[in-house]
């Protein structure tokens, strides 16, 4: 039997990552330098030292990181090494998300597959679905992995595409959403799905069409989502598949230098907030 075989699902080490902390916690790493706390350097050095000091206070909180790649490109090769990092330092058990939102033709996702799932060894990608199946297949070829496909998203402008009506007065993210499931049966890696917390009062029929997939929901905090309707509405069918980022209220709840013990107190109050939504078993 080849090794391969012995990888566990994505969704079911998601499934431990979740227990292990009690909560759906994903912490987002924006590491925007201006809102650098005080007294940390402005400057790759700076960016790792902070990164480092918010996984050190969350490790046993958070059931996943999400590195913001825009971030650490601007950083240039720094950034990379940057990445690679915080990658081999992540907490046993913690989940790496890679914020990349790549998709593109076959040749050029072969590549980036390789990058983030062969290279850096990430966990999960976020991909953007809009050339089609041949733009994603090449990203569902490593076994444990995950996928998490750009379904309905958060930002304002969202609905001059996402929210379009079809001919069969189906809505595009419904389409998308069914979709890209369709591309993960008999794949090595699995398929989720991004929807936005902003989004909430369509979260639950996503769910509805996908009872069983990861959903990574962004939009939390900052962005003012509803925390209680995601974890109401975004579970899985197992109440475990769900993965709940907060990054800027998380990262930069103080400026000065308690920023990681601010840090730590925003993400204890979203756990102790998801207590009632927990599995069961």
């Amino acid at each position: 039997m080849s090794e391969e075989a012995f990888v566990e699902r994505f969704s079911t080490r998601l499934k431990q990552a979740v227990a292990r902390t009690g909560g759906f916690l994903c912490v987002g790493l924006d590491v925007d330098m201006a809102k650098l706390p005080e007294g940390i350097p402005k400057d790759a050095r700076g960016a790792y030292q902070f990164c480092r000091a918010i996984v050190d206070a969350t490790k046993d909180l958070a059931a996943a990181y999400k590195p913001n790649l825009a971030f650490f490109e601007a950083l240039g090769p720094a950034g990379w090494e940057m990445l690679e990092a915080l990658r081999k330092s992540m907490p046993p058990g913690a989940l790496f998300v890679a914020d990349a939102k790549r998709g593109d033709i076959g040749n050029t996702s072969r590549a980036y597959a390789e990058a983030f799932f062969g290279r850096l060894k990430c966990d999960a990608l976020t991909v953007a679905p809009y050339m089609g199946k041949d733009s994603v297949e090449p990203f569902l070829g490593y076994p444990g992995s995950c996928v998490f496909v750009l379904c309905l998203t958060s930002n304002p402008s969202a609905a001059e595409f996402e929210t379009q009506k079809l001919e069969d007065g189906s809505f595009l993210y419904e389409k998308v959403a069914k979709t890209a499931l369709e591309w993960g049966k008999h794949t090595q890696g699995e398929v989720g799905l991004v929807v936005g917390a902003t989004q909430a009062e369509t979260l639950g029929a996503i769910r509805s069409l996908a009872p069983q997939a990861p959903f990574l929901v962004p939009g939390v905090g900052a962005q003012g989502g509803d925390l209680e309707s995601v974890l109401r509405d975004g579970r899985s069918s197992d109440g475990a598949g769900l993965l709940v980022n907060a990054s800027r209220s998380i990262l930069y709840a103080s400026k000065g230098p308690d920023f990681a013990l601010a840090a730590k107190a925003e993400a204890t109050r979203m756990i102790q907030a998801m207590k009632p939504y927990m599995p069961k078993n």
